[in-house]
């Protein structure tokens, strides 16, 4: 599970080191580009929890193989597109299966698994959810590098075929049986996925094209649209709820202690930490004309950090637990400026970058591990697929957002800059890394709120 878990939250990653690549072979526009990264995660948010529920009434074992197979064969597809077009289509694709696979490894954590190795397990899960973002860029640079049969970019997506295939292999004899199906009542409440799909899709696309269309009156138009759509969503939902429907989110788990402020944590975690890998690798090859595989072997320190923080942070000492998260949080602040100055002036960052590469991610990883794993450890069985669809969900919507807002800051810096060039990326860069500490340091004021409670 934490294998097929690993590869879907890859895949949101492993582009970021071949977009440039991708933008010169297939002459995709800055948008089409952010499209080409963010299509996947749009899918992926919007249908999670739907996902969720279909994990509930179909099985999670069935679930699983069928995301697992479409994700598969959509992989595949990316890897043969022909334009920018159909890649973004086939990312979308790849997105829904991914959104049918992932709720499930939540799931099944929560069923099969009780105290201390519950713990166990969905620490272990947090360190592969996020190790997968700086390991997507190591891989996707290897990958696009060593130009395998002469695929170039190509690789990025087709590694993802032979993966898929042996986990659908292993999976039918290595996975749970299914026990049974949701109880009555456990319907799809297709309403409030199309209002929250909507919603998601009024605020993505005016963020990814607005910069590049010079922010039309349309994309404002969106963006007040998806508000007032997630005000209808909410509605709705809160009316089902009262008539005994099954809503996507169940209200008694929005009113589980710590879920919203374990939400807000997540959301922005996950935000700076796309928004980072994103921009940062814009800058090494564009700016300073680094070669895929030297940019994406640069965030190894970022990646290291990450997954040794999350794997022994429950080790440390007890007396610093309840300080871990609003701490990590301003460690990745300091980490984002760090970054932002070392490689600012258009050099290679010297002996500033590397130290703030690692702390970005330990920070992240104090940030996003210990939240997770809290929010979860008390979730009861019966609530395990809509708490998961629900922070799963929150947590690409992050990595969406963070690649929306943060990939068209930089855009739209370095165009309203007028040139090109490493000192032009770089400034850009910087206006990045401080929007994304502003980010940071909120997620730690509400860290240190809901300790002083």
């Amino acid at each position: 599970m934490l294998t097929a878990q690993f590869m879907a939250v890859l895949d949101v990653f492993i582009v970021n080191v071949a977009a440039p690549t991708i933008r010169t072979e297939l002459d995709a526009s800055g948008a089409a580009l952010q499209l080409v990264v963010a299509g996947y995660t749009i899918t992926y948010a919007v249908l999670l929890i739907t996902g969720a529920r279909l994990g509930d009434l179909l099985g999670h074992r069935r679930a699983v193989l069928a995301g697992l197979t479409v994700f598969t064969a959509a992989s595949l597809a990316c890897g043969l597109a022909r334009s920018d077009g159909q890649l973004i289509a086939f990312r979308m694709v790849q997105g829904a299966g991914a959104a049918l696979l992932v709720p499930q490894v939540l799931s099944l954590i929560q069923r099969n698994f009780t105290g201390q190795a519950r713990t166990r397990a969905l620490g272990v899960y947090a360190a592969v959810l996020a190790v997968g973002a700086a390991a997507g860029q190591v891989l996707g640079g290897v990958l696009v590098s060593a130009d395998l049969f002469g695929t170039g970019w190509r690789s990025a997506f087709l590694v993802n075929v032979p993966v898929g295939a042996a986990l659908l292999v292993v999976g039918r004899g290595a996975l749970p049986r299914d026990a049974g199906r949701g109880g009555p009542g456990r319907g799809l409440d297709l309403v409030g996925l199309v209002l929250l799909g909507a919603s998601v899709s009024l605020l993505t696309v005016p963020l990814v094209l607005g910069q590049e269309e010079a922010w039309p009156l349309w994309s404002w138009l969106c963006l007040a649209a998806s508000v007032v759509l997630f005000a209808l969503f909410c509605g709705y939902e809160s009316a089902l709820a009262r008539r005994g429907g099954a809503p996507l989110i169940a209200p008694r788990v929005l009113r589980l202690p710590g879920i919203g402020t374990a939400a807000l944590r997540v959301l922005a975690a996950m935000a700076v930490n796309a928004g980072f890998l994103f921009a940062l690798t814009l800058h090494l090859q564009s700016g300073l004309g680094y070669s895929a595989l030297r940019a994406g072997l640069s965030v190894v320190p970022t990646a290291a950090a990450f997954g040794v923080v999350g794997l022994t942070w429950r080790r440390w000492p007890q007396r610093w637990q309840r300080a871990m998260i609003p701490g990590g949080f301003a460690l990745a602040a300091a980490g984002s400026l760090g970054t932002g100055l070392a490689l600012h002036g258009g050099g290679h960052g010297g002996a500033l970058l590397y130290p703030a590469f690692v702390a970005m991610g330990a920070g992240l990883a104090l940030a996003f591990s210990p939240t997770l794993t809290g929010a979860l450890a008390t979730v009861r069985p019966e609530d395990a697929a809509d708490a998961s669809g629900l922070l799963t969900t929150v947590t690409q919507l992050g990595q969406l957002t963070g690649v929306a807002t943060f990939g068209t800051l930089f855009l739209n810096r370095s165009e309203a800059l007028g040139a090109s060039g490493a000192y032009i990326s770089s400034d850009a860069l910087l206006a990045c890394a401080y929007a994304l500490a502003g980010v940071a340091a909120l997620g730690a004021v509400s860290g240190l709120v809901r300790m002083r409670r």
